[in-house]
């Protein structure tokens, strides 16, 4: 198989296709729809890129998958679908927590869906997906979140979203609600770190520390000896440790309330009112 990465710099986000180029079966993973804050308006550039790739390759796409809902950025699953109406989304079972707990959060009424009926497909641990040509294992690796999955492609790829970063970098934060750093550990260690060494490794994001240029592919072999946060021989207690006490230090992302409201409903924004116009909820923290 093949990968074709797509990088949106405002966002830090890796976008794939993953296929074959003999079958022409394909899968997009983790796509972004441009989400501009100050104006609140949305663009179609980084869609459009995969849509003209896919085109140009004369590429079937099976999925859209996420590998959770984000949090720095709005998903394009939506747009995509529109062009590639065959294709289904997809992402963990979980997202129906995940949904509870947000309803709650932005006091969301009682029509807002918490059993994910705006997705396709619904996976859990241990599901085997078929897309063509292309065999995709379901890891569920929460900790981040509790919905998140890594998908093994015919034993040769992993695709990790928000778990495991670049060995420079480290591994994704878990202090947003139900996210949890022992789950986290457990899934990197105890599930990708059980893969072949010379599994590929294609991280959700790349935040370029140092200034150094984009990388976005190691191996489990190289994340097991030299990530700088959790390495194979990294104990449980010292990665809990170091991960809670740094994500104290961290802010929420920039786009956090915008692109949550959007994700966990895979992307479909909230009706239109009568003015023809859709909002976000944005709730105020502290007195008012």
């Amino acid at each position: 198989m093949k990968i074709q990465e797509f990088f949106d710099p405002a966002t830090y986000t890796l976008t794939y296709v993953g296929f074959d180029p003999n079958t022409k079966d394909a899968v997009v993973i983790d796509p972004v729809l441009d989400y501009e804050p100050q104006g609140s308006s949305v663009s179609y550039g980084s869609a459009a890129k995969v849509l003209h790739f896919l085109d140009k390759e004369g590429l079937r796409v099976h999925y859209i998958m996420e590998t959770h809902a984000h949090a720095d950025h709005l998903t394009s699953a939506q747009y995509l679908k529109k062009t590639l109406p065959s294709a289904k989304t997809v992402i963990h079972e979980n997202i129906r927590m995940v949904q509870s707990t947000f309803k709650d959060v932005f006091h969301f009424g009682d029509d807002f869906d918490t059993h994910g009926k705006a997705f396709d497909l619904l996976v859990k641990d241990g599901d085997q997906i078929n897309a063509g040509s292309l065999s995709i294992g379901v890891i569920h690796t929460p900790g981040h979140t509790p919905a998140c999955v890594s998908y093994l492609v015919n034993d040769q790829v992993v695709f990790t979203g928000d778990a495991l970063f670049m060995p420079d970098f480290g591994t994704g934060r878990c202090d947003f609600p139900k996210g949890c750093a022992k789950d986290l550990y457990h899934s990197v260690h105890n599930k990708l770190y059980e893969l072949s060494d010379h599994v590929k490794v294609y991280v959700g994001h790349d935040y370029q520390p140092g200034g150094r240029d984009l990388q976005f592919c190691s191996s489990i072999g190289e994340e097991k000896t030299s990530n700088i946060q959790l390495q194979a021989k990294t104990t449980e207690d010292e990665f809990v440790s170091f991960r809670t006490q740094r994500d104290k230090t961290l802010m929420a992302p920039k786009l956090l309330l915008a692109s949550i409201q959007i994700n966990i409903q895979n992307g479909q924004f909230p009706p239109k009112e009568e003015n023809g116009v859709s909002y976000i909820k944005i709730p105020i923290r502290g007195e008012v």
